[in-house]
Protein backbone atom coordinates (compact mmCIF):
# COMPACT_ATOMS: atom_id res chain seq x y z
CA UNK A 1 0.00 0.00 0.00
CA UNK A 2 1.17 3.40 -0.95
CA UNK A 3 1.85 5.92 1.87
CA UNK A 4 -0.54 8.70 2.74
CA UNK A 5 1.42 11.24 0.98
CA UNK A 6 1.76 9.11 -2.50
CA UNK A 7 -1.74 8.61 -2.43
CA UNK A 8 -2.35 12.61 -1.45
CA UNK A 9 -0.51 13.24 -4.85
CA UNK A 10 -2.53 10.94 -6.65
CA UNK A 11 -5.50 12.29 -5.35
CA UNK A 12 -4.45 15.44 -6.16
CA UNK A 13 -3.67 14.93 -9.61
CA UNK A 14 -6.56 12.62 -10.75
CA UNK A 15 -4.84 9.73 -11.46
CA UNK A 16 -6.73 7.84 -9.09
CA UNK A 17 -10.00 8.73 -6.97
CA UNK A 18 -11.24 8.05 -3.39
CA UNK A 19 -13.87 5.37 -4.41
CA UNK A 20 -10.90 3.96 -6.34
CA UNK A 21 -9.16 3.31 -2.61
CA UNK A 22 -12.14 2.66 -0.96
CA UNK A 23 -13.61 -0.29 -3.71
CA UNK A 24 -9.99 -1.75 -3.63
CA UNK A 25 -9.46 -1.43 -0.35
CA UNK A 26 -12.82 -3.61 0.36
CA UNK A 27 -11.87 -6.22 -2.40
CA UNK A 28 -9.32 -6.53 0.27
CA UNK A 29 -10.95 -6.74 3.12
CA UNK A 30 -14.00 -9.13 1.66
CA UNK A 31 -11.61 -11.15 -0.48
CA UNK A 32 -12.87 -14.88 0.95
CA UNK A 33 -9.19 -16.01 1.17
CA UNK A 34 -7.97 -12.88 2.99
CA UNK A 35 -8.10 -11.84 6.43
CA UNK A 36 -10.63 -9.33 6.40
CA UNK A 37 -13.16 -11.51 8.12
CA UNK A 38 -10.43 -11.25 11.42
CA UNK A 39 -9.45 -8.19 11.02
CA UNK A 40 -12.38 -6.04 11.34
CA UNK A 41 -15.01 -6.76 13.48
CA UNK A 42 -17.16 -4.55 11.66
CA UNK A 43 -17.19 -3.25 7.88
CA UNK A 44 -18.78 0.36 7.26
CA UNK A 45 -18.84 -0.80 3.26
CA UNK A 46 -21.87 1.90 2.30
CA UNK A 47 -21.10 4.91 4.17
CA UNK A 48 -17.21 4.35 2.66
CA UNK A 49 -18.56 3.98 -0.51
CA UNK A 50 -21.19 7.02 -0.10
CA UNK A 51 -17.67 9.32 2.10
CA UNK A 52 -15.59 8.71 -0.95
CA UNK A 53 -17.84 9.90 -3.57
CA UNK A 54 -19.00 13.09 -1.85
CA UNK A 55 -14.83 13.37 -1.25
CA UNK A 56 -14.26 13.50 -4.73
CA UNK A 57 -16.70 15.78 -6.05
CA UNK A 58 -15.62 18.20 -3.09
CA UNK A 59 -11.77 17.62 -4.72
CA UNK A 60 -13.03 17.96 -8.33
CA UNK A 61 -14.96 21.56 -6.86
CA UNK A 62 -11.58 22.92 -5.28
CA UNK A 63 -12.86 22.33 -1.80
CA UNK A 64 -11.07 19.06 -0.75
CA UNK A 65 -10.48 19.47 3.51
CA UNK A 66 -7.14 18.35 3.55
CA UNK A 67 -4.52 16.83 1.00
CA UNK A 68 -5.86 13.13 2.83
CA UNK A 69 -9.22 13.49 1.89
CA UNK A 70 -10.94 10.51 0.50
CA UNK A 71 -7.70 8.11 2.03
CA UNK A 72 -9.54 4.72 3.82
CA UNK A 73 -8.43 4.65 7.51
CA UNK A 74 -9.35 1.82 9.63
CA UNK A 75 -10.80 2.43 13.30
CA UNK A 76 -9.91 -0.06 16.68
CA UNK A 77 -12.79 -1.21 18.22
CA UNK A 78 -12.24 0.76 21.12
CA UNK A 79 -13.14 4.09 19.57
CA UNK A 80 -16.19 5.49 19.66
CA UNK A 81 -18.65 6.48 16.47
CA UNK A 82 -21.37 7.89 16.50
CA UNK A 83 -24.71 5.12 16.37
CA UNK A 84 -22.76 2.49 17.25
CA UNK A 85 -21.64 0.88 20.60
CA UNK A 86 -18.33 0.75 21.36
CA UNK A 87 -17.46 -2.88 22.25
CA UNK A 88 -13.91 -2.73 22.85
CA UNK A 89 -13.24 -5.88 21.57
CA UNK A 90 -15.49 -7.63 23.51
CA UNK A 91 -19.00 -9.41 23.61
CA UNK A 92 -20.45 -8.19 26.76
CA UNK A 93 -20.82 -4.66 25.51
CA UNK A 94 -22.34 -5.80 22.15
CA UNK A 95 -25.65 -4.37 23.37
CA UNK A 96 -24.64 -1.13 25.06
CA UNK A 97 -25.99 2.49 24.21
CA UNK A 98 -24.36 3.59 20.99
CA UNK A 99 -22.17 6.65 20.69
CA UNK A 100 -23.63 9.97 20.80
CA UNK A 101 -20.50 11.49 19.05
CA UNK A 102 -17.36 10.09 17.31
CA UNK A 103 -14.09 10.38 19.63
CA UNK A 104 -12.37 13.75 19.10
CA UNK A 105 -9.21 12.07 17.61
CA UNK A 106 -11.57 10.21 15.00
CA UNK A 107 -13.80 13.25 14.65
CA UNK A 108 -10.68 15.02 13.22
CA UNK A 109 -9.65 12.86 11.03
CA UNK A 110 -13.20 12.58 9.48
CA UNK A 111 -13.06 16.58 9.39
CA UNK A 112 -9.82 16.20 7.37
CA UNK A 113 -11.91 13.81 4.92
CA UNK A 114 -10.04 10.32 5.51
CA UNK A 115 -12.77 7.43 5.52
CA UNK A 116 -13.06 4.81 7.98
CA UNK A 117 -13.45 1.74 6.54
CA UNK A 118 -14.61 0.23 9.83
CA UNK A 119 -13.61 -0.95 13.19
CA UNK A 120 -10.74 -3.30 13.67
CA UNK A 121 -10.45 -6.52 16.12
CA UNK A 122 -8.31 -5.93 19.26
CA UNK A 123 -7.13 -7.87 22.20
CA UNK A 124 -10.63 -7.47 24.51
CA UNK A 125 -10.56 -4.45 25.99
CA UNK A 126 -7.00 -3.56 24.90
CA UNK A 127 -5.51 -6.05 27.30
CA UNK A 128 -2.70 -8.08 25.73
CA UNK A 129 0.27 -7.64 24.05
CA UNK A 130 -0.21 -10.75 21.63
CA UNK A 131 -3.31 -10.09 20.09
CA UNK A 132 -5.76 -12.89 20.38
CA UNK A 133 -9.57 -12.77 20.95
CA UNK A 134 -11.22 -15.87 21.60
CA UNK A 135 -14.55 -13.64 20.81
CA UNK A 136 -13.57 -12.72 16.70
CA UNK A 137 -10.69 -15.37 16.01
CA UNK A 138 -7.13 -13.62 15.72
CA UNK A 139 -5.89 -12.60 11.92
CA UNK A 140 -2.66 -13.75 11.30
CA UNK A 141 0.73 -11.67 11.01
CA UNK A 142 0.97 -11.43 6.72
CA UNK A 143 4.91 -13.50 7.84
CA UNK A 144 3.95 -17.18 6.86
CA UNK A 145 0.53 -16.95 6.78
CA UNK A 146 0.76 -21.02 6.58
CA UNK A 147 1.94 -20.93 10.33
CA UNK A 148 -0.66 -18.41 11.24
CA UNK A 149 1.68 -16.28 13.51
CA UNK A 150 0.53 -13.65 16.19
CA UNK A 151 -0.03 -10.22 14.89
CA UNK A 152 0.45 -8.66 18.12
CA UNK A 153 -1.81 -6.75 20.13
CA UNK A 154 -3.58 -5.05 21.07
CA UNK A 155 -4.09 -3.14 17.60
CA UNK A 156 -3.96 -6.96 16.33
CA UNK A 157 -6.92 -5.61 13.09
CA UNK A 158 -5.19 -1.98 12.92
CA UNK A 159 -2.02 -3.55 11.86
CA UNK A 160 -3.15 -6.63 9.74
CA UNK A 161 -5.51 -4.20 7.84
CA UNK A 162 -2.28 -1.80 6.93
CA UNK A 163 -0.10 -4.24 6.05
CA UNK A 164 -2.71 -6.30 3.88
CA UNK A 165 -3.68 -3.13 2.14
CA UNK A 166 -7.07 -2.68 3.29
CA UNK A 167 -6.66 0.32 4.81
CA UNK A 168 -3.65 3.05 4.00
CA UNK A 169 -3.64 3.32 8.28
CA UNK A 170 -4.91 2.17 11.04
CA UNK A 171 -5.65 3.77 14.41
CA UNK A 172 -5.18 2.43 17.60
CA UNK A 173 -3.89 2.69 21.64
CA UNK A 174 -1.08 1.82 22.97
CA UNK A 175 -0.73 1.52 27.24
CA UNK A 176 2.10 -0.77 26.90
CA UNK A 177 2.94 -0.97 23.39
CA UNK A 178 -0.03 -1.59 21.60
CA UNK A 179 0.59 0.45 18.63
CA UNK A 180 4.43 -0.32 18.42
CA UNK A 181 3.92 -4.43 19.09
CA UNK A 182 1.84 -5.02 16.24
CA UNK A 183 3.74 -2.60 13.71
CA UNK A 184 6.60 -4.92 14.74
CA UNK A 185 5.59 -8.28 14.45
CA UNK A 186 3.33 -6.91 10.76
CA UNK A 187 6.26 -5.16 9.22
CA UNK A 188 4.68 -1.80 9.32
CA UNK A 189 5.74 1.67 11.46
CA UNK A 190 4.27 2.15 14.71
CA UNK A 191 3.64 5.22 16.81
CA UNK A 192 3.29 6.13 20.79
CA UNK A 193 3.20 9.83 21.15
CA UNK A 194 3.37 11.76 24.59
CA UNK A 195 0.30 10.71 26.10
CA UNK A 196 -1.20 13.87 26.80
CA UNK A 197 -1.08 15.07 23.32
CA UNK A 198 -4.09 13.57 21.67
CA UNK A 199 -7.22 13.17 23.60
CA UNK A 200 -8.37 9.83 25.30
CA UNK A 201 -11.90 10.81 25.17
CA UNK A 202 -14.19 8.45 23.50
CA UNK A 203 -11.83 5.55 23.72
CA UNK A 204 -12.32 3.15 25.94
CA UNK A 205 -9.62 3.29 28.47
CA UNK A 206 -7.74 0.35 29.77
CA UNK A 207 -5.54 2.76 32.29
CA UNK A 208 -5.91 6.29 32.42
CA UNK A 209 -2.25 6.33 33.41
CA UNK A 210 -0.52 4.98 30.91
CA UNK A 211 -3.01 5.09 27.22
CA UNK A 212 -2.26 6.97 24.51
CA UNK A 213 -3.30 7.14 20.60
CA UNK A 214 -1.51 6.36 17.92
CA UNK A 215 -1.48 5.66 14.06
CA UNK A 216 -0.33 2.56 12.56
CA UNK A 217 1.13 3.00 9.03
CA UNK A 218 3.68 2.69 6.22
CA UNK A 219 6.37 5.45 7.22
CA UNK A 220 7.18 8.04 9.97
CA UNK A 221 5.85 10.92 7.87
CA UNK A 222 2.27 9.19 7.79
CA UNK A 223 2.21 8.62 11.47
CA UNK A 224 3.22 12.54 11.74
CA UNK A 225 0.53 13.23 9.27
CA UNK A 226 -1.90 11.18 11.10
CA UNK A 227 -0.69 12.18 14.89
CA UNK A 228 -1.12 16.12 14.30
CA UNK A 229 -4.69 15.84 12.58
CA UNK A 230 -5.64 13.55 15.87
CA UNK A 231 -3.75 15.96 18.45
CA UNK A 232 -5.42 18.92 16.85
CA UNK A 233 -1.75 20.86 16.72
CA UNK A 234 1.36 21.04 13.77
CA UNK A 235 4.53 19.91 15.15
CA UNK A 236 7.58 22.32 14.69
CA UNK A 237 9.52 21.59 11.65
CA UNK A 238 12.75 19.65 12.95
CA UNK A 239 15.35 18.92 11.06
CA UNK A 240 17.64 15.90 12.08
CA UNK A 241 20.88 14.51 11.00
CA UNK A 242 22.14 11.15 12.27
CA UNK A 243 25.75 12.56 11.73
CA UNK A 244 26.69 13.06 15.27
CA UNK A 245 23.50 11.92 16.46
CA UNK A 246 23.97 10.08 20.21
CA UNK A 247 21.94 7.19 20.35
CA UNK A 248 21.73 4.77 23.58
CA UNK A 249 21.24 1.35 23.80
CA UNK A 250 20.10 0.21 27.34
CA UNK A 251 21.69 -2.51 28.94
CA UNK A 252 19.24 -3.46 31.48
CA UNK A 253 16.21 -5.58 30.37
CA UNK A 254 15.99 -4.46 27.13
CA UNK A 255 18.15 -6.71 24.99
CA UNK A 256 17.94 -9.49 27.28
CA UNK A 257 16.73 -13.27 25.81
CA UNK A 258 16.54 -11.73 22.37
CA UNK A 259 16.35 -14.77 19.40
CA UNK A 260 18.79 -15.28 16.87
CA UNK A 261 16.95 -12.96 14.07
CA UNK A 262 16.15 -10.29 16.14
CA UNK A 263 19.43 -10.11 17.68
CA UNK A 264 20.76 -10.06 14.19
CA UNK A 265 18.17 -7.45 12.66
CA UNK A 266 18.79 -5.30 15.58
CA UNK A 267 22.86 -5.22 15.59
CA UNK A 268 22.45 -4.67 11.64
CA UNK A 269 20.32 -1.66 12.12
CA UNK A 270 22.29 0.07 14.74
CA UNK A 271 25.30 -0.94 12.34
CA UNK A 272 23.86 1.34 9.88
CA UNK A 273 23.02 4.19 11.58
CA UNK A 274 26.76 4.28 12.93
CA UNK A 275 28.06 4.42 8.94
CA UNK A 276 25.49 7.16 8.79
CA UNK A 277 27.31 8.80 11.51
CA UNK A 278 25.78 7.63 14.34
CA UNK A 279 27.42 7.27 17.69
CA UNK A 280 26.10 4.15 19.46
CA UNK A 281 26.29 4.68 23.45
CA UNK A 282 25.73 1.46 25.22
CA UNK A 283 24.13 2.82 28.49
CA UNK A 284 23.16 1.11 31.43
CA UNK A 285 20.01 2.35 32.53
CA UNK A 286 20.12 0.31 35.46
CA UNK A 287 16.17 2.09 36.46
CA UNK A 288 14.88 -0.05 33.66
CA UNK A 289 15.24 -3.14 36.03
CA UNK A 290 12.88 -1.60 38.16
CA UNK A 291 9.90 -1.76 35.91
CA UNK A 292 9.10 -5.14 37.38
CA UNK A 293 8.63 -4.16 41.04
CA UNK A 294 6.29 -1.84 40.08
CA UNK A 295 4.09 -3.87 37.97
CA UNK A 296 4.19 -6.69 40.54
CA UNK A 297 0.65 -6.54 41.78
CA UNK A 298 -0.67 -5.90 38.23
CA UNK A 299 0.50 -1.78 37.64
CA UNK A 300 -1.96 1.11 36.62
CA UNK A 301 -3.74 -1.43 33.81
CA UNK A 302 -4.68 -3.50 36.93
CA UNK A 303 -5.60 -1.72 39.37
CA UNK A 304 -7.31 1.04 37.07
CA UNK A 305 -9.05 -1.22 34.81
CA UNK A 306 -10.48 -3.14 37.78
CA UNK A 307 -12.14 0.70 38.84
CA UNK A 308 -14.10 0.60 35.64
CA UNK A 309 -15.16 -3.17 35.05
CA UNK A 310 -15.70 -4.29 38.52
CA UNK A 311 -19.77 -3.57 38.28
CA UNK A 312 -19.46 -5.22 34.70
CA UNK A 313 -17.39 -8.06 35.49
CA UNK A 314 -19.98 -8.84 38.71
CA UNK A 315 -22.72 -8.80 36.14
CA UNK A 316 -21.33 -10.28 33.08
CA UNK A 317 -17.89 -11.83 34.14
CA UNK A 318 -18.33 -15.16 32.25
CA UNK A 319 -18.37 -13.14 28.89
CA UNK A 320 -14.91 -12.34 29.58
CA UNK A 321 -12.10 -13.50 27.86
CA UNK A 322 -10.58 -15.65 30.61
CA UNK A 323 -6.90 -14.34 30.39
CA UNK A 324 -8.19 -10.35 30.31
CA UNK A 325 -10.91 -10.89 33.32
CA UNK A 326 -8.14 -12.69 35.50
CA UNK A 327 -5.79 -9.53 34.78
CA UNK A 328 -8.01 -7.20 35.40
CA UNK A 329 -9.40 -8.56 38.70
CA UNK A 330 -5.53 -8.36 39.53
CA UNK A 331 -6.58 -4.81 40.78
CA UNK A 332 -9.15 -5.94 43.36
CA UNK A 333 -5.87 -6.96 45.19
CA UNK A 334 -4.08 -3.53 45.28
CA UNK A 335 -5.89 -0.89 47.86
CA UNK A 336 -5.56 2.50 48.21
CA UNK A 337 -2.37 1.87 49.88
CA UNK A 338 -0.75 0.69 46.47
CA UNK A 339 -2.12 2.90 44.35
CA UNK A 340 -0.81 5.95 46.21
CA UNK A 341 2.35 4.51 46.27
CA UNK A 342 2.06 3.14 42.35
CA UNK A 343 2.16 6.83 41.87
CA UNK A 344 4.83 8.05 44.20
CA UNK A 345 7.35 5.36 42.27
CA UNK A 346 5.96 6.24 38.92
CA UNK A 347 6.54 9.82 39.41
CA UNK A 348 10.00 9.48 40.57
CA UNK A 349 10.73 6.91 37.71
CA UNK A 350 9.52 9.24 35.46
CA UNK A 351 11.86 12.06 36.78
CA UNK A 352 15.11 9.88 37.08
CA UNK A 353 14.48 8.43 33.53
CA UNK A 354 14.33 12.30 31.44
CA UNK A 355 17.67 13.31 33.54
CA UNK A 356 18.93 10.18 32.06
CA UNK A 357 17.50 10.24 28.80
CA UNK A 358 18.19 13.65 27.80
CA UNK A 359 21.88 12.68 27.89
CA UNK A 360 21.25 11.40 24.14
CA UNK A 361 19.54 12.33 21.28
CA UNK A 362 17.47 8.94 21.32
CA UNK A 363 17.33 5.66 22.52
CA UNK A 364 17.20 2.36 20.60
CA UNK A 365 16.14 -1.14 21.49
CA UNK A 366 14.72 -3.88 19.90
CA UNK A 367 10.48 -3.79 20.05
CA UNK A 368 9.91 -6.59 20.76
CA UNK A 369 12.43 -9.80 21.63
CA UNK A 370 11.36 -11.97 19.25
CA UNK A 371 10.04 -12.95 15.55
CA UNK A 372 6.27 -13.46 16.25
CA UNK A 373 5.56 -16.77 17.70
CA UNK A 374 2.28 -18.88 16.22
CA UNK A 375 -1.31 -18.27 17.26
CA UNK A 376 -1.50 -21.89 18.49
CA UNK A 377 1.56 -21.48 20.43
CA UNK A 378 0.18 -18.48 22.59
CA UNK A 379 -3.25 -19.88 22.65
CA UNK A 380 -1.73 -23.22 23.61
CA UNK A 381 -2.02 -23.11 27.87
CA UNK A 382 -2.54 -19.68 30.29
CA UNK A 383 1.34 -20.57 31.26
CA UNK A 384 2.34 -20.28 27.14
CA UNK A 385 -0.28 -17.00 26.84
CA UNK A 386 1.27 -15.28 30.03
CA UNK A 387 5.12 -15.90 29.39
CA UNK A 388 4.98 -14.89 25.62
CA UNK A 389 2.31 -11.76 26.48
CA UNK A 390 4.97 -10.34 29.49
CA UNK A 391 7.81 -11.10 26.44
CA UNK A 392 5.84 -9.38 23.78
CA UNK A 393 4.66 -6.11 26.49
CA UNK A 394 7.94 -5.59 28.04
CA UNK A 395 10.13 -3.21 25.93
CA UNK A 396 7.62 -1.01 25.21
CA UNK A 397 6.29 -0.68 28.32
CA UNK A 398 9.57 0.81 29.26
CA UNK A 399 9.10 3.62 27.77
CA UNK A 400 5.07 3.77 28.62
CA UNK A 401 6.28 3.66 32.02
CA UNK A 402 8.58 6.46 31.63
CA UNK A 403 5.25 8.85 29.93
CA UNK A 404 8.13 8.88 26.82
CA UNK A 405 7.18 8.82 22.93
CA UNK A 406 8.29 6.29 20.70
CA UNK A 407 7.95 4.55 17.16
CA UNK A 408 8.52 1.40 15.79
CA UNK A 409 10.24 1.06 12.74
CA UNK A 410 10.62 -1.84 10.32
CA UNK A 411 14.44 -3.41 10.25
CA UNK A 412 14.66 -6.94 8.73
CA UNK A 413 15.28 -7.47 5.39
CA UNK A 414 12.63 -8.28 2.75
CA UNK A 415 10.71 -11.20 2.33
CA UNK A 416 12.44 -12.30 6.22
CA UNK A 417 10.26 -12.36 9.69
CA UNK A 418 9.77 -8.98 10.63
CA UNK A 419 11.07 -7.35 13.10
CA UNK A 420 11.23 -3.68 14.62
CA UNK A 421 13.57 -1.06 15.70
CA UNK A 422 12.52 1.12 18.83
CA UNK A 423 13.09 4.81 18.91
CA UNK A 424 11.96 6.53 21.61
CA UNK A 425 12.66 10.16 23.76
CA UNK A 426 11.09 11.38 26.80
CA UNK A 427 7.64 13.01 26.82
CA UNK A 428 6.87 15.81 25.05
CA UNK A 429 9.66 15.76 22.40
CA UNK A 430 7.84 13.85 19.37
CA UNK A 431 8.87 16.34 17.15
CA UNK A 432 12.58 15.59 17.59
CA UNK A 433 11.87 11.75 18.09
CA UNK A 434 10.15 11.88 14.42
CA UNK A 435 12.83 13.86 12.54
CA UNK A 436 14.72 11.49 13.62
CA UNK A 437 12.81 8.34 13.05
CA UNK A 438 12.62 9.44 9.44
CA UNK A 439 16.38 10.06 9.32
CA UNK A 440 16.93 6.48 10.91
CA UNK A 441 13.90 5.28 8.24
CA UNK A 442 15.75 6.70 5.32
CA UNK A 443 19.09 4.80 6.02
CA UNK A 444 17.73 1.64 6.78
CA UNK A 445 15.79 2.14 3.82
CA UNK A 446 19.08 2.55 2.00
Amino acid sequence: MPTLASLADELASGRTRSLTLVREALERIEAPDGEGRLAFVKVHREAALAAAEAMDRLRAAGLSPSPFAGIPISVKDLFDLAGEPTPAGSVVLADAAPAERDAPAIARLRRAGLIVMGRTNMSEFAFSGVGLNPHHGTPASPYDRASRRIPGGSSSGAAVSVADGMAAAGIGSDTGGSCRIPAALCGITGYKPTAASVPLDGAFPLSQSLDSIGPLARSVACCRALHEVMSGAELPKVMASLSGLRIAVPQTVALDGLDATVAADFARALTTLSKAGAQIVEQPFARFGEVAQINAKGGFAAAESYAHHRVLIAAKGEGYDPRVRLRILRGANQDCADYIELLRVRAAFVAALREEVSAFDVLALPTVPTIAPTIAECDADDEAFTRLNLLMLRNPTLINIMDGCAISLPMHRKGEAPTGLMLARAGGDDAALLAIAAAAEMALAG
